[in-house]
C-alpha cells in the first residue's frame, strides 16, 4: 500500500497508539516557522538539591565560560552472585581486538567528559554533559558541522554512543553504523537483515534506540529478538544469541545496557500477547547468566525464582476458564534502565498488561505484580531488592518503561538517593532507590484516570467517573502517555528536569466479546467503540481527521515542587528527548523538524536550526580536537507518531531520509535540502460499488486490523503509510498484498491468517470512500485557486 510517489511498502506496523488521539488543541500552522506559540513561567522551588550522584557538581555561573567540570567518581561495591549461571546457545570467539570501542567500568563511572559512553552517557542517564564550549553567549554561532545519510525512511530514536573518536549508533530495522565522529566519515556498517515481514510484529514501527559499546565490542538488539556482538573495529559479528521465541511476536527496540560485564536486554511485544522478562548475558561469550520474569507464568508450573511466587498472589482467574499464562500477560521490559554501581542495583522498567484491560486479563482482580512497576535487581543474581507499581492492576496500557533518572535531592530537608521517572500515567515519581520509598507523586500533564496518588499507600486513587468497563469514555492521558519513550535530562545546575510532554486522550471501549489471537493485537479494547468516540468529538467540534491533535509541549520540571518552572509549547505533538549541558543549555527536535537551543534557566530559545526533518530521537554531545559537538538522529516515526496526525510536521512538508546530524560552533548555516512534498496530490480513486452494510464492515475491520499503522481515518501521519495516496496499481494488487504477502520483503507481511477476501474488499472499499472524501476536497480547492488567479 503506497502512496503517489511510488513507496510500496504499508508496513502495517502495529503502532502502539491505535487512534489519533484527542486532545485539547488542533493543529498549528504548517509554515515551517516557529514551533512553539509560548514560554510559560513559573516561581521556582525554594528547596536546593544535594550534589548530583556520580555526576558534576552544580557549577558556579561564573563557570560556564570554561570547558568541563571534573565529574565525581561512584564508589563501587561488589556483590557475590547467588544464582548459577544458565548457558545459551552461542559461537565461541577470541575477545576483540584493536583499540576501537574499549569501554569499561571504570571509564563509565568516570564519565569523561569528552565522551558519550552509555546510552544515558553514565549510569545515572542524566543525559547531562559538563562540557560548556558552547553557552548561551555562543549557542547562536550553532551550524552544521556534517550529515551522514542512513539511507532510510522509517523513524530514528538512537541514542549515539562516542568513544575515542567513533560513533557508533543504529538506524530503522536494527542496521548499525560506525562512523568518524569528527567528519562524518563512514567506517563501518552491519545489516542484521530482519525478515521484513518481522514489521508486522512490531507495535511501533521498526525503530531501534541504539547500541551498548563495551570492551571492544558492540552490542545490539535486533527486531527479531536477537541480541548481536560485533568487533568494534571491523563490524564483524562475534557472537549472536536469539533472546526469544521466534514462534512469538516478541520485539526488541531498545539499546542492551553493559553492567558488570553483563550485557542486559529486555522485549517488546505484550500487545500481542506475549509474557515479558529481561536477561543478561555474559558479554563476553553470549551465555545467559540469569532472566527476571516480570509476570508468573502457569500457575501448575515450578516459579522460575521466588519473586514469581509473589506475584501469582496478586493475579487472579476470578472462578472462570480464563488463563492469563496463555494470554503472555504482558510486562514486557522494552526501553529503560538505570545503574547505580555504589549500590549494585539495576533498575528496570516493566511495560503494560496483556491485555490492556484488567477485566479481561486477571477477572478476579489483583495488582497484577509487576506490570507497570520499576523493579531493582542485583545486576549479579538477577534478584529482586524492592520494587514500586505505579500503576496496580493497569488498565490503560501505562507503561514504566520510561526513562529513568539518578540523582541526589534534599528532600524535606534530607539528602535522598532517588530515581525519577515520568511514566504514561501521567504522574512524576519521586522515589528513594535505595528502598521503593515514595517521595513525591504529582501529575506532570492532564490526568483523568486518577484524582491523585496517595502518599501514604504509593497508590494512585482511580475516579470511578472514568470507568469504561460499561461504557466507552474519554480518557487522560491516552496509551500514547503523557510522556512517552523520548529521555528526559536532569542538569544538576538548574536542578531542574526536562521532559517531552504530551497532552492528548484516548476513548477507551471495553471489548465485551474479547477472544484471543496470538497473530493480532489484544487490548481488550473495542476499536470500532474507541472510533465511534472519535467521531462523535470530530462532529462536536466540526473538524476533520486530519484536524485532531493532542498537545505537545517541553517542561522544566521542578521535582522537589512537583511543578513546571518553564514550559514551551510546541506545534507537535511529538517532539524528540533531551540533552542538557553545563553551557547551561537544553537541545531538542521537534516533529516540524526544528533542533532547539534553549536557556536551561529561563526557557528562552536561543537558536533555531531548521533540520527540514522531523526529530524524535534526544541529542548527544561531545569533544574532538578542542572542539564541542551536538549530534542527532533525524528521522520522523515511532508508535506515537504514526497516528498522532500533526500538520505541521516536517513530514507534511519534506520527505523522511533519515540522517545524523552534527553542529558545532560556526558551522554551515544551513541544513541540506530534502525532497519537497508540496507538490505531491491524492490521485482520483478507482470507482467501486459497495452497499451500506459492507461499508460499515469494511469500516470496523479497518479499524481494528490497519488504522493502528496507517491512521484511523486512512489519513497517514508520514508518507510511506498513507493509503488515500495509493496508485491504481496497489488498488489492482489488494488480494495480493494482504492476503498473498507480495511485499512482506517490504514489511507489509501477509494478514490472510486474520482477513478473507471479502474482508479485503470490504476494507479496501472503505479506503476508498476515505481518499474519494479527500480528492474532492483537493479539486475544488484546485478550483477555487484557479478561479482566484483568473
Amino acid at each position: 500500500m503506497s502512496n503517489n510517489t511510488g513507496w510500496i511498502v504499508g508496513a502495517l506496523v502495529i503502532a502502539l497508539f491505535a487512534v489519533p488521539f484527542i486532545g485539547l488543541a488542533t493543529t498549528g500552522s504548517n509554515d515551517g516557522g516557529s514551533d512553539y506559540t509560548s514560554v510559560t513561567q513559573t516561581q521556582p522551588a525554594s528547596e536546593p538539591a544535594a550534589s548530583t550522584d556520580g555526576e558534576t557538581a552544580p557549577l558556579a555561573a561564573a563557570q560556564l565560560d570554561g570547558e568541563t567540570a571534573e565529574p565525581a567518581v561512584e564508589a563501587e561495591t561488589a556483590a557475590a552472585a547467588d544464582t548459577k549461571a544458565t548457558p545459551a546457545k552461542t559461537t565461541e570467539t577470541t575477545p576483540a581486538e584493536g583499540d576501537e570501542g574499549q569501554i569499561d567500568r571504570d571509564r563509565v563511572i568516570k564519565a569523561e567528559a569528552e565522551s558519550w559512553l552509555a546510552h544515558g552517557r553514565t549510569y545515572s542517564e542524566q543525559r547531562f554533559s559538563p562540557l560548556a564550549k558552547i553557552t548561551t553567549k555562543n549557542v547562536d554561532r550553532l551550524g552544521l558541522a556534517w550529515s551522514y545519510e542512513t539511507n532510510t525512511i522509517r523513524g530514528l530514536e538512537a541514542s549515539p554512543i562516542v568513544v575515542d573518536g567513533i560513533m557508533y549508533t543504529t538506524g530503522s530495522w536494527s542496521k548499525v553504523y560506525a562512523v568518524n565522529a569528527k567528519t562524518g566519515e563512514e567506517i563501518w556498517t552491519y545489516d542484521p537483515e530482519v525478515p521484513g515481514e518481522w514489521g508486522r510484529r512490531a507495535c511501533c514501527d521498526v525503530v531501534n534506540r541504539g547500541v551498548a559499546v563495551w570492551k571492544g565490542r558492540v552490542y545490539v538488539g535486533s527486531l527479531d529478538g536477537r541480541l548481536i556482538a560485533l568487533n568494534a573495529q571491523t563490524g564483524k559479528v562475534e557472537w549472536d544469541v536469539q533472546t526469544t521465541n521466534r514462534e512469538k511476536f516478541y520485539t526488541i527496540t531498545g539499546a542492551p545496557r553493559v553492567v558488570n560485564d553483563k550485557v542486559i536486554i529486555g522485549n517488546g511485544g505484550a500487545e500481542y500477547g506475549v509474557r515479558g522478562y529481561i536477561t543478561a548475558y555474559d558479554a563476553g561469550t553470549g551465555e545467559q547468566v540469569w532472566r527476571f520474569y516480570t509476570v508468573p507464568g502457569n500457575p501448575s508450573d515450578e516459579p522460575e525464582h521466588p519473586e514469581m511466587v509473589e506475584a501469582l498472589k496478586t493475579w487472579s482467574t476470578g472462578g472462570t476458564e480464563h488463563k492469563w499464562w496463555e494470554v503472555g500477560g504482558g510486562g514486557t521490559a522494552w526501553d529503560s534502565m538505570a545503574h547505580d554501581p555504589e549500590l549494585n542495583l539495576l533498575y528496570v522498567g516493566v511495560g503494560n498488561g496483556s491485555p490492556w484491560t484488567r477485566w479481561e486479563r486477571s477477572p478476579g482482580g489483583g495488582d497484577n505484580l509487576y506490570l507497570s512497576s520499576i523493579i531493582a535487581l542485583n545486576p549479579d543474581t538477577g534478584r529482586l531488592a524492592w520494587h514500586y507499581q505505579t500503576t496496580p492492576g493497569d488498565n490503560w496500557d501505562y507503561t514504566a518503561t520510561q526513562h529513568m533518572i539518578l540523582a541526589e535531592l534534599v528532600v524535606d530537608g534530607r539528602p535522598r538517593k532517588v530515581i525519577m521517572q515520568a511514566p504514561k500515567n501521567g504522574f512524576f515519581y519521586v522515589i528513594d532507590r535505595t528502598n521503593g520509598e515514595l517521595l513525591r507523586a504529582e501529575p506532570y500533564t492532564k490526568v483523568t484516570w486518577a484524582t491523585h496518588v496517595d502518599m501514604e499507600t504509593g497508590r494512585p486513587v482511580e475516579n470511578p467517573e472514568y470507568s469504561y468497563k460499561e461504557r466507552t469514555r474519554e480518557i487522560f492521558p491516552g496509551p500514547a502517555g503523557g510522556h512517552n519513550w523520548h529521555p528526559m535530562a536532569y542538569s544538576p545546575m538548574t536542578q531542574l528536569v526536562y521532559l517531552p510532554v504530551h497532552e492528548e486522550s484516548f476513548f477507551y471501549s471495553h471489548d465485551q466479546n474479547f477472544v484471543y489471537n496470538p497473530r493480532t493485537w489484544n487490548t481488550g479494547n473495542d476499536f470500532a467503540g474507541v472510533g465511534e468516540g472519535v467521531d462523535a468529538v470530530m462532529a462536536e467540534l466540526n473538524i476533520g481527521p486530519d484536524q485532531l491533535a493532542g498537545i505537545g509541549s517541553l517542561k522544566a520540571w521542578d521535582p522537589i515542587a512537583g511543578k513546571p518552572r518553564w514550559q514551551i509549547a510546541h506545534d507537535t505533538t511529538v517532539n524528540g528527548g533531551l540533552l542538557t549541558t553545563a553551557g547551561n543549555l537544553v537541545f531538542q527536535g521537534t516533529g516540524n523538524g526544528r533542533f532547539l537551543a534553549i536557556n536551561a534557566e529561563s526557557g528562552q530559545i536561543l537558536k533555531s536550526i531548521d533540520a527540514k526533518t522531523g526529530i524524535i530521537a534526544p541529542p548527544i554531545t561531545y569533544l574532538i580536537d578542542g572542539e564541542q559537538y551536538v549530534a542527532v538522529m533525524a528521522g520522523w516515526g515511532g508508535g506515537a507518531a504514526v497516528n498522532t496526525r500533526n500538520n505541521s510536521a516536517a513530514v507534511h512538508r519534506y520527505g523522511n531520509n533519515g540522517r545524523i546530524l552534527v553542529f558545532k560552533l560556526d558551522g554551515d548555516p544551513e541544513v541540506p535540502p530534502q525532497p519537497s512534498k508540496s507538490d505531491e496530490l491524492i490521485p482520483e480513486p478507482p470507482a467501486i460499488e459497495v452497499d451500506a452494510a459492507q461499508l460499515k464492515h469494511g469500516e470496523q475491520l479497518y479499524r481494528r486490523t490497519c488504522a493502528v499503522c496507517h491512521g484511523f481515518y486512512a489519513v497517514g501521519n508520514y508518507d510511506y503509510a498513507d493509503l488515500r495516496y495509493s496508485p491504481p496499481e496497489i488498488h489492482e494488487a489488494y488480494e495480493d498484498i494482504v492476503l498473498g504477502g507480495m511485499l512482506k520483503a517490504q514489511g507489509m507481511d501477509s494478514f490472510a491468517d486474520v482477513l478473507n477476501k471479502d474482508d479485503v474488499k470490504a476494507i479496501q472499499a472503505y479506503v476508498v470512500t476515505q481518499a474519494r472524501r479527500d480528492y474532492d476536497k483537493q479539486q475544488k480547492e484546485a478550483a477555487r485557486v484557479t478561479n482566484a488567479g483568473e
